[in-house]
């Protein structure tokens, strides 16, 4: 069976659903395809912790946040950025505010409130949304890509053609809710250039620590910390180009190495170096509002009769979690001297051996690479098909980022496909 439709876009997330809403707004007919059985699932999964929508940092910060992407996506940030949408979810009935990090949150903390009303809009100007609907590339790779496009669903296979196809089908991390990368070979097979799809915004596996003498953390560490939280902890790095960056915040033991929202953060030039060099050593300093000189100074007061456990706590303020790190990612002989103790609680390398696999990535970096696309977000070789969403080759850290991009770009390939399709008449 062969169904017709006048823009077909394929996959329902943040990208997929700002694609159809611009292509509405334009009076063109759209057929939605998602995979699983509701649209949105990992952009609801976002919001459980309360979504933060963008964030509301001046924008020459907010556009260095996508490195070496920042000026492909700048011309279309400039046109929807995060002033336009918390505005556009303002329309949609949902309040914001900024919270203490600068970050944008709904004020009811909640992604459902906003899906439903942004779903009900789009029925309402036509759009037509087909779950379960999971896209299998396409019939005949010799025929133009908006012709012979399959789909598995719940009646079996079906055809659809269409007069120009969107594709917003997301990374590869979190397969489960259908970014699972099935698209690449599919795209690769037809001439696109695609960058290798890689984690971001990942935790990472701990290499051969100093204190320890095989790789990852020892039996005895990991039985008592995984899943702790190191907090009000920062870090700096220097990557393989000698640049170093810097955060604060709070990070998290796993059973095989390290996460959370300071690893993320430092993800991709950690992952990068990795890559070039083997490994990458992570500097945590354990004492953040205390200098060396400080530190120094009262390690050396005589501990008498009290343990080093005891002294740690006492005189730096370091037990639980952070001491047990201490003793992971030092020798026994850094203990003895004051000195060399302070400098560990200062700058505690921690040796990252590799990213945790791409599946449990927050987000994917790499994808379509932007060279093999028009200003439209049209592949050049093969018209009427645009790419948009997490599947273009750019990443971000979390903080508002991924999701302001994503709907930058779907808005930008809705509005690309409207005025070709108008330029074929």
């Amino acid at each position: 069976m062969t169904r017709s439709a006048k823009v077909a876009v394929i996959g329902g997330g943040p990208a997929g659903l700002m694609a159809a809403e611009m292509l509405a707004e334009r009076g063109v007919g759209v057929d939605v395809y998602d995979a699983m059985p509701s649209p949105g699932r990992k952009f609801l999964l976002a919001g459980i912790g309360g979504l933060n929508l963008t964030h509301s940092e001046p924008c020459a910060a907010f556009l260095s946040r996508y490195r070496e992407r920042e000026s492909a996506l700048a011309p279309m940030l400039a046109h929807f950025g995060a002033a336009e949408l918390r505005a556009w979810a303002h329309a949609l009935g949902v309040e914001t505010f900024v919270g203490s990090s600068g970050r944008v949150f709904p004020t009811e903390m909640k992604a459902a409130p906003l899906l439903r009303a942004w779903l009900h809009r789009l029925r309402a100007a036509g759009v037509r949304l087909h779950v379960r609907h999971r896209w299998l590339g396409w019939q005949d790779d010799s025929r133009p890509p908006t012709e012979g496009l399959r789909f598995a669903t719940p009646d079996g296979e079906q055809l659809v053609a269409a007069d120009a196809v969107i594709l917003a089908l997301g990374g590869a991390s979190w397969a489960k809710l259908g970014s699972d990368g099935a698209w690449l070979p599919w795209l690769t097979g037809r001439g696109v250039a695609v960058a290798p799809l890689q984690p971001a915004n990942c935790g990472f596996d701990v290499g051969q620590l100093a204190g320890n003498g095989t790789p990852g953390w020892s039996e005895h560490f990991r039985g008592r910390f995984v899943g702790q939280p190191v907090k009000s902890v920062a870090a700096h790095f220097t990557d393989a180009h000698c640049k170093t960056s810097m955060r604060a915040g709070e990070c998290m033991i796993s059973a095989s190495g390290i996460e959370g929202g300071l690893i993320y953060a430092l993800s991709a030039p950690l992952r990068d170096t990795i890559m070039a060099t083997g490994s990458a050593t992570l500097h945590l300093d354990l004492a953040p509002g205390r200098s060396l000189e400080r530190l120094s100074e009262d390690l050396s007061r005589p501990r008498g009769a009290r343990s080093m456990a005891s002294h740690l706590q006492s005189k730096a303020g370091i037990e639980g979690v952070k001491a047990g790190l201490l003793r992971e990612c030092t020798t026994k002989e850094t203990f003895a001297d004051p000195a060399r103790l302070a400098a560990a609680i200062k700058g505690l390398p921690v040796r990252l051996a590799a990213p945790r696999p791409l599946d449990e990535a927050i987000s994917t970096a790499g994808g379509v690479r932007f060279e093999d696309l028009d200003e439209r977000l049209m592949v050049r070789a093969l018209p009427g098909l645009f790419c948009c969403g997490e599947m273009l080759d750019w990443e971000a850290p979390t903080g508002g980022y991924l999701l302001t991009a994503c709907c930058a770009t779907g808005r930008a390939a809705g509005l690309g496909a409207a005025d070709w399709l108008d330029c074929a008449k």
